[in-house]
């Protein structure tokens, strides 16, 4: 078996397989069992970091949030892999009662931060992020209540998720000026079909600044696996209505180039889409999620997927 090379995260301290395992189906679409298989089976192929949010999944009818962390924390005392594993989640998205202060307030990501780690049932967060940013909060402010709680020893390493690359910046640069911990993690969306929210000046200033970049969508919600071919297959799954724009689009130009990837390498499509970020400049690794056993079986070979220069270049067009 082909050994799986870490990355260093950025500037961090952490280094991590270079595939993140989604925690958002944890205890949702997986129930204790699926999610205890999925990740005993994660950390047994190598895999290091797990990605969640407090706010998984507050969408769900009956769900009000912290499901997928209280989930994991399930897991983390059950098979008693803390020190094996590095987690990963997000603060600023779940539903907020207080009318007084806004997004991001330091009240909020001091409250969040303590109930994150009562429901993962542990003693640090390895990586903690603004899951998205906000003008309900002035950024100086925000980004010095992330610093404190690296200070206080509750996070190792603080990240953005969903900013743009001048909001990125400017709290770059207000930590520097202060002299505070900054964010050294970056998670976007990003994947063969939906390059533009991070290509070009943010990937610039990531790749300048050394941020380490951890994708979502890796895999355009199935799109990438190949499920979603013509009209006809739109029905296979909740997710499928959102697949007509790609299919209108360029989507069928990027399955005809991974098809012919696939067929020269007998990787999957998952894979390859995959290997692709992995390959691109400025990203650590993507993040994938999987509802069963079976389903990260297929996901985890991409760890050790070396694409050429002519199989990246070919998805760079197709994809463009």
């Amino acid at each position: 078996m082909t050994s799986i090379t870490p990355r260093r995260l950025g500037t961090t301290d952490l280094s991590i397989a270079p595939l993140v395992l989604g925690g958002n189906v944890f205890g949702w679409t997986a129930d204790r069992d699926a999610s205890f298989a999925v990740l005993d089976a994660f950390v047994a192929g190598g895999g290091t970091m797990i990605d969640t949010a407090d706010v998984y999944s507050a969408w769900v009818p009956g769900h009000k949030g912290g499901e997928s962390e209280t989930m994991i924390g399930a897991w983390l005392k059950a098979s008693g892999k803390r020190d094996q594993v590095l987690i990963a989640t997000k603060v600023g998205m779940i539903p907020w009662d207080d009318t007084e202060v806004g997004k991001l307030h330091p009240k909020q990501i001091a409250a969040g931060v303590d109930a994150s780690l009562e429901r993962l049932g542990t003693d640090r967060i390895d990586l903690y992020y603004a899951h998205q940013d906000s003008d309900e909060t002035a950024q100086d402010a925000y980004v010095e209540a992330f610093a404190r709680l690296i200070e206080a020893g509750k996070v190792r390493a603080v990240g953005a998720s969903n900013f743009d690359a001048q909001r990125l910046k400017s709290a770059v640069d207000i930590a520097a000026a202060n002299g505070l911990p900054s964010f050294q993690v970056l998670q976007p969306e990003y994947n063969v079909v939906s390059r533009a929210k991070f290509e070009g000046a943010l990937q610039d200033y990531c790749v300048a600044r050394a941020i380490g970049v951890l994708p979502y969508s890796g895999l355009a919600s199935g799109f990438l696996t190949g499920k979603y071919r013509s009209t006809d297959d739109l029905g296979q799954s909740v997710r499928g209505g959102r697949m007509t724009a790609l299919l209108d689009g360029k989507g069928p130009a990027v399955l005809a180039a991974m098809d012919a990837i696939a067929a020269d390498t007998g990787a999957t499509l998952a894979q390859i889409a995959l290997a692709w970020l992995m390959a691109k400049p400025g990203v650590t690794a993507p993040i994938a999620s999987a509802t069963t056993a079976k389903q990260l079986d297929e996901l985890m070979p991409a760890m050790t997927l070396s694409l050429s220069a002519e199989q990246i270049a070919s998805l760079d067009a197709a994809g463009g």
